[in-house]
C-alpha cells in the first residue's frame, strides 16, 4: 500500500474519532444540563420544607385552594390525581411529575417529549402525568398552581397534551411568575386547536381545580420524591439514571411490549 493511501486511512480515522469524541462532549453537556437543571428544582423542594417548619400554624396554599375537591375527566389513579395519556391497554406506563414553573421539567420535556409522543401515539407506552406546585413554594406566587388548574382545564376538554406543551415551550424564567396571570394562560390556549372556549375561560378564571392541584401536590409530598421532576417507567425512579437517554427509554419501551 502506497504512503499516500495509508495516509489517507490514517485521516478518515482520525476524522472519525474526533466525530465520536464531539458526539460524547455533546451527550455530555445535555445530560450536565438536565442535572444541573434538577439541583434548582430539588431546591425548591427544600425551601418548600423550611416554609412549612417555619409556618406549621398554617397553610396558605390549603386555603388558597378551598373548596371541593373538582378532579378533571379521565382523572386516574389512588388518589384521583394521575392525568392519562396514550392507550389504556399499553403494556408500558411511564408516571410523571411535574411543575410548569421548574426550569428541569422543561429540560426533560426538551429532550424526551418526541419520542414520549412518538410511543404513545403507536399504543406502545402510555403516560400519567402528576401536577405539582413545588416553584410557589420555594419561590413565591401561585403560578405553578394557576397553570396546573388551567391544563386540568385542558383535560377536560380533551386537550390535556396539546396544552402541557404549549405551557412547557412558553415558559417563563423560574424567577418570573407569569403564569399567576389567568389572562396569560387563556391566551396560550389560542396555540391549541379548538381549546379556548367559553367553558376553558371560566375553568381557568373560576380555578375550578385548584383543590384538585392541591390534592396532587399532597401526593407528591406523601411520595417522599426528591424533586420535580420525578420520572418513573413501571414504577421505577428513571430519571435519577445518568446514563438514561430517549434511545434508551424507546428500547425499554419496546422490550415491555414484547412482553
Amino acid at each position: 500500500m502506497s504512503e499516500k493511501k495509508r495516509e489517507g486511512k490514517r485521516t478518515a480515522r482520525e476524522r472519525l474519532a474526533a466525530e465520536r469524541e464531539k458526539q460524547k462532549a455533546a451527550d455530555k453537556r445535555r445530560r450536565a444540563l438536565i442535572v444541573g437543571a434538577s439541583v434548582v428544582c430539588v431546591l425548591g423542594l427544600a425551601a418548600v420544607i423550611g416554609v412549612v417548619a417555619a409556618n406549621s400554624g398554617g397553610d396558605d396554599t390549603e386555603s388558597d385552594s378551598a373548596g371541593p375537591v373538582v378532579a378533571p375527566s379521565g382523572a386516574l389513579g389512588k388518589d384521583g390525581t394521575a392525568i392519562p395519556v396514550g392507550k389504556p391497554d399499553a403494556k408500558a406506563t411511564l408516571t410523571v411529575w411535574e411543575d410548569f414553573r421548574c426550569p428541569a421539567c422543561k429540560s426533560f420535556e426538551q429532550v424526551y417529549s418526541p419520542t414520549i409522543h412518538e410511543l404513545t401515539e403507536a399504543g406502545q407506552l402510555k403516560v400519567e402525568y402528576h401536577l405539582v406546585t413545588l416553584i410557589d413554594g420555594g419561590m413565591g406566587g401561585t403560578g405553578s398552581r394557576n397553570s396546573a388548574n388551567a391544563a386540568a382545564c385542558a383535560q377536560d376538554a380533551g386537550k390535556f397534551a396539546a396544552y402541557h406543551d404549549v405551557l412547557f415551550e412558553n415558559q417563563p424564567v423560574e424567577s418570573d411568575d407569569a403564569f399567576v396571570d389567568k389572562d396569560r394562560l387563556i391566551d396560550l390556549a389560542g396555540k391549541v386547536e379548538g381549546l379556548d372556549t367559553p367553558a376553558f375561560r371560566a375553568c381557568v378564571e373560576d380555578g375550578t381545580h385548584n383543590s384538585w392541584v392541591a390534592k396532587s401536590h399532597e401526593a407528591f409530598q406523601k411520595g417522599g420524591f426528591s424533586g420535580t421532576p420525578t420520572v418513573l417507567f413501571d414504577g421505577k425512579n428513571i430519571y435519577a439514571d445518568r446514563a438514561m437517554t430517549p434511545e434508551k427509554l424507546r428500547q425499554m419501551v419496546e422490550e415491555a411490549n414484547k412482553g
